[in-house]
């Protein structure tokens, strides 16, 4: 095995650089390694002025996400060795502006995800006998505020725990060929994010999401390439997601339209 490897790394200084440039670093090819810990040695070593962005080195935060050889992966889970003898070409996300170097806007993103409405919506705050039952049921107090409890049994879990485990790390976005095509998608994040709460039996939102999730930004902008699941680093399948809300919203939209209002 070469005992050094080198980096390819996109660079933009704006103030500089009217389009992005390449530049190469040669550095140690280390067994345990990540292209992180290799973009963190050229930083600390070599040239002080590369930015990109990092946090937890776990896989947890989400916040490393760059393309690597072409695919998004976080800096932190793409390992040396697989590359070597390399080079490895490294590149901030697809799909998005860049602000410098590997650092992208996120802003479009974090614009999307609110209208998705990602936190557990209760609508029987003011059923005071219904949450004083339910209340009595379970031992606690404190009726229609946080200490009410929702107890959940691991079946009901299951029904949505693969969509909690997103991290926000916008690989998927970086992945999809629709949200370089199509500003107002949602993506995939954020879709799969809102079937984690419409499947969570503590819920009661899903017909305030209704409207977003199934409108033409929506799920139905997805033409299910599946290359959003192929990139997630968590096993999230976004593309599941959004496949499956799609046959809620059709089911949805046909009870409308066959069913008299009352029996809906």
């Amino acid at each position: 095995m070469a005992e050094r490897i080198t980096l390819q790394v996109s660079r933009y200084r704006p103030e500089n650089d009217a389009e992005p440039v390449t530049q190469e670093y040669e550095i140690p090819l280390r067994k345990a390694w990540s292209v992180l810990d290799g973009l963190n040695h050229v930083k600390d070593h070599i040239d002080g002025t590369l930015s990109f962005r990092w946090s937890c080195r776990m896989g947890i935060c989400g916040s490393c996400g760059m393309t690597v050889n072409g695919d998004p992966h976080l800096g932190c889970a793409a390992f040396l060795t697989d590359y070597a003898p390399g080079p490895v070409r490294v590149e901030p996300l697809r799909n998005f502006p860049v602000i410098r170097d590997l650092v992208v806007e996120i802003g479009d993103f974090m614009r999307k995800l609110p209208k998705v409405k990602p936190w557990l919506i209760r609508t029987d705050t003011a059923e005071t006998g219904t949450a004083e039952a339910e209340a009595a049921e379970i031992g606690t107090a404190e009726i229609g505020t946080a200490e009410r409890e929702f107890p959940q049994t691991p079946a009901e879990m299951d029904e949505y725990h693969r969509y909690s485990m997103c991290i926000n790390c916008m690989l998927c976005y970086s992945a999809c060929p629709v949200v370089g095509l199509e500003e107002d998608f949602l993506g995939p994040a954020a879709i799969a994010i809102a079937q984690r709460y419409n499947l969570d039996s503590r819920d009661q939102g899903a017909a305030e999401r209704f409207d977003v999730l199934s409108s033409a930004a929506g799920v139905w902008d997805c033409t299910f390439v599946g290359e959003c699941t192929t990139a997630c680093p968590k096993g999230v399948d976004p593309a599941g997601a959004i496949q499956r809300y799609k046959l809620t919203a059709a089911m949805e939209s046909l009870k409308a339209f066959v069913l008299p209002r009352r029996a809906r």
